[in-house]
């Protein structure tokens, strides 16, 4: 699952006031018109710029291409539990075969039996694994999930979103989008 991102539409990356990306998946993007009008508000600063510009008459501006927030914003603590959510968890794979197509999501426990929509019963599922499970329970269906369902922290969707990139990121953004991965010597 990758987002499209146009190299030709000059999208800023948008970090929060800790020069953290405020999202990973979806990727924190503005478009340039969003970030030169923030930064005419006064509201973020310029990390990078492209090399095109924008004029008026009396104005010239390089676009910018990184940008960070003047004031840190909270992230929240519990991710949203939706269906993108918990796809996202389960790094868009069936939890049942590993299909990566055609995803739903599975009550581990059936509503039938008593199973709630939780973070903690809610699992990604193909539709055929799905269909193939029913109402039963895992023994009785003999299909157990791969990993136990469970509520992600916002780090863990963070984590996960890193796996799927962007179809495009500019170098500009290398620096702020992998800092905590490993160094190489």
């Amino acid at each position: 699952m990758t987002i499209a991102v146009s190299p030709q539409a000059l999208p800023a990356l948008v970090l929060n006031a800790d020069y953290r990306p405020l999202s990973y998946y979806p990727l924190s993007l503005w478009s340039w018109q969003d970030a030169i009008k923030a930064v005419f508000l006064d509201r973020v600063n310029i990390i990078a710029e492209y090399e095109h510009s924008v004029s008026s008459p009396s104005f010239s501006m390089r676009l910018p291409s990184v940008v960070c927030l003047k004031t840190y914003v909270q992230p929240s603590r519990n991710p949203a539990f939706t269906r993108f959510n918990v796809f996202l968890r389960d790094r868009f794979e069936c939890q049942y075969c590993g299909a990566h197509d055609d995803l739903t999501f599975d009550h581990v426990i059936p509503r039938a039996h008593g199973g709630e929509t939780t973070w903690e019963n809610v699992v990604a599922a193909c539709s055929p694994c799905n269909l193939r499970k029913g109402s039963k329970l895992p023994k009785q269906a003999g299909m157990f999930p791969s990993q136990k369902p469970y509520q992600p922290t916002v780090q863990d969707l963070h984590n996960n979103g890193r796996l799927f990139p962007p179809n495009y990121l500019h170098d500009s953004w290398l620096d702020y989008l992998y800092w905590d991965t490993e160094l190489q010597p």
